[in-house]
């Protein structure tokens, strides 16, 4: 009874797959039936929808293999009967053992190397391997077979052999074949309606290109059709295809012809060739209607129409940053991990821009625990989620307040007692603090003071201050307050070493230009602008700044910390000096759009304060080389800690009544090479003798 039960289920359930089987077979042919006999789109993607959803049990991927098996048998017997009729030989004599012999061998092979355990439509290299080797072991063991029968019968052994093989190779191809097939309809169900895509031309025939062609070509609703390769080198496939795209031989001359030849609108490149752009060698790509594109691992957004959609996976809009005419800056992370490694640090200005970076660095360097610091509470939120999300948040302690307030930045260091201090909290836009210079010196110069004060104190190892290279002959208010952190941060650490202190706490200043990317900067601004249709806005076409990325800037804050024994204001490598205006027009150009007839280009004059070129060392100063060529020591004018102190501390005290004549009356004395330009404050300098200071850095 219990064995008729068990069969009835056994019944039931092979039932239910052939059913099941059936249904999904007959979904394809009748799919397949409506494209041939109606293109409407429609049924296509209905029809592909089945298809990518069609999940096709390993038993059955098996029993086919074993069909074909069995026709290859069949077909290698017709030949036997063709070739060997004249003999007398009946090639059907004794068929059906032989067939159930290998069957049965083809079977042990593919269970042995599990052929049918990979998805058909995903069948790559390695499954073709697998292919050729079960079946050449099949075909060995078959062989041996025969050489042992047909040994004992006599008939002659090549011959035979001949057609195991012949049969072997039909076999192989047969698999191949129907895994191709498949692999075939499934890429043309899934890449959606080619009209739609953009038309591309990869750049280059390196590996990287050619992996990124196959991938943007069998993307799923991708966005982008690679039509061509553009040959760079010469005598590399000129004149050839790779995976059925042609090669084209690149010259200055013919980049318009070849773009309007395959009706393309995109170029592709990826990063290994970043050095071509930099150089100038496709540079013509730049002054033609063409987009320009760069291979990424990390997705992105693009627009489409009226919709923001998710495309390419592989492909990111060119960056500017990889215009600067240099490559990425390197610092040597593992002597940075072991200076953090198991202290407690303290990063004030950490929502900002580069306090944020710092402390996303900081996370991978094994630090005890790192205090955020900062006054902004919706921006400190954000970032403190972004770590949770990223798991690096474990040892990451939000502070809300002020470095402006010294009680609650006393609180802050009496209760966790940071050994380390990176003091990037500071006002930073040049209009701003023209207008408003009592706020720059009480945050600037007396939060400064105020960190710096609380890190001797409590007896810190390392305190890095966050300059700019707006401090170097200053011609506003940030500017002048920045460096007169400098000068309080230097004269203190002199201090130290000069008095032989206990205080063992190493100050040092680093000091760079712009960062790339950073809230207010001329990239994003420029971003937007081109977004919005134009116009892009600069104040003056002639102005020039040095540039990095916030995480190469970063990264050397943090090495400068490593190397500073006290009193050094590390200057970093900023590579040569960058146009604005050509910055503007390089970015318009990179959307696929021409300046000043897309987007035009106004300039709005210079703002209060701002000057022409940034330096990042004054005319008196000179460098001393450091074991990072991307560091320097800025050789700097010295100053008396006592003499500093009162008159930084009288300062602080004028700030607080907001008389803006006075406080800057009093900042160019500390600073005599700050002299105003584009400014309310030029006045000043005509009252102020600077015969009587001496020279400054």
């Amino acid at each position: 009874m219990k064995t008729s039960l068990f069969f009835e289920h056994f019944f039931k359930i092979i039932n239910a797959q052939l059913h099941n089987i059936k249904k999904q077979i007959s979904g394809i042919f009748s799919g397949m039936s409506e494209i041939i006999l109606n293109k409407d789109s429609l049924t296509k993607k209905r029809f592909a929808l089945v298809f990518r959803t069609l999940q096709t049990p390993r038993y059955i991927i098996l029993f086919i293999d074993l069909c074909i098996v069995t026709l290859g048998t069949l077909l290698t017997t017709f030949f036997k009967i063709i070739i060997l009729h004249r003999f007398s030989y009946n090639a059907w004599d004794g068929f059906f053992p032989k067939l159930s012999l290998i069957l049965a061998t083809y079977l042990l092979s593919f269970v042995i190397f599990k052929t049918y355990h990979g998805i058909i439509r995903y069948s790559g290299t390695r499954d073709a391997i697998k292919l050729l080797f079960s079946v050449t072991m099949a075909t060995t063991i078959l062989i041996i077979n025969s050489c042992i029968v047909k040994y004992i019968t006599g008939y002659p052994i090549f011959i035979y052999n001949t057609f195991i093989a012949l049969q072997g190779l039909i076999i192989l191809a047969g698999m191949c074949v129907l895994r191709l097939t498949v692999k075939y309809i499934y890429n043309k169900s899934n890449i959606g309606d080619i009209k739609e895509r953009t038309r591309v031309i990869i750049l280059g025939t390196a590996t990287n290109s050619v992996v990124l062609a196959r991938k943007l070509k069998e993307e799923e609703n991708g966005c982008y059709l690679p039509v061509a390769f553009l040959n760079m080198k010469k005598g590399r496939f000129t004149d050839s295809e790779i995976d059925g795209i042609p090669v084209i031989k690149y010259t200055p001359e013919n980049t318009d012809n070849i773009f309007r030849k395959y009706n393309a609108t995109t170029m592709i490149f990826e990063p290994s060739q970043i050095n071509l752009l930099r150089n100038g060698e496709i540079a013509p790509f730049l002054n033609v209607d063409i987009k320009v594109l760069q291979m990424n691992d990390n997705s992105i957004q693009h627009r489409k129409g009226d919709k923001n959609i998710q495309i390419s996976s592989n492909v990111q809009d060119l960056q500017i940053e990889d215009l600067l005419g240099r490559d990425v800056i390197k610092s040597d992370n593992n002597k940075i991990k072991e200076y953090i490694k198991d202290k407690i640090v303290m990063v004030t200005g950490a929502a900002g821009s580069i306090g944020s970076e710092i402390v996303r660095q900081l996370s991978k360097h094994d630090a005890k625990q790192i205090i955020l610091f900062d006054c902004a509470e919706t921006p400190m939120h954000n970032i403190y989620i972004e770590l949770n999300d990223t798991n690096t948040a474990k040892n990451i302690i939000p502070y809300i307040g002020d470095v402006r307030n010294i009680d609650s930045l006393t609180d802050a260091f009496e209760m966790y007692h940071p050994q380390i201090i990176f003091h990037a909290a500071a006002y930073k836009h040049v209009p701003m603090m023209e207008l408003h210079p009592s706020e720059a010196i009480k945050t600037n110069v007396g939060g400064s003071k105020n960190v710096a004060d609380l890190s001797m104190k409590y007896n810190a190892e390392r305190f890095v201050m966050i300059s700019t290279d707006k401090a170097v002959n200053p011609t506003n208010v940030m500017g002048a307050s920045k460096r007169l952190a400098e000068i309080y941060v230097q004269s203190l650490a002199l201090s130290l070493k000069k008095n032989e202190s206990k205080n063992h706490t190493r100050f040092m200043t680093t000091r760079f230009g712009n960062v790339l990317g950073s809230n207010g900067s001329v990239v994003p601004l420029f971003k937007n602008q081109i977004s919005s249709g134009g116009p892009i806005t600069i104040t003056d076409k002639r102005i020039v700044r040095y540039f990095m990325t916030i995480p190469e800037a970063c990264e050397l804050v943090l090495e400068a910390g490593r190397m500073g024994n006290g009193g050094e204001i590390f200057v970093f490598d900023m590579g040569k000096p960058v146009k604005i205006y050509d910055m503007a027009k390089q970015m318009i150009m990179l959307s696929g759009l021409k300046p000043y007839i897309d987007i035009d280009i106004v300039e709005t004059g210079l703002r209060p304060g701002e000057k022409l070129y940034e330096e990042l060392l004054n005319d008196k100063e000179a460098t001393e080389a450091t074991h990072n060529d991307k560091i320097t020591i800025g050789k700097v004018r010295e100053y008396d800690y006592n003499d500093v102190a009162s008159q930084i501390d009288d300062l602080i005290k004028t700030a607080k009544h907001n008389d803006s004549k006075a406080i800057v009356t009093m900042m160019k004395t500390l600073v005599p090479e700050y002299i105003s330009k584009n400014s309310v404050f030029e006045k000043l300098d005509k009252h102020h003798d600077t015969k009587k200071t001496k020279p400054n850095a």
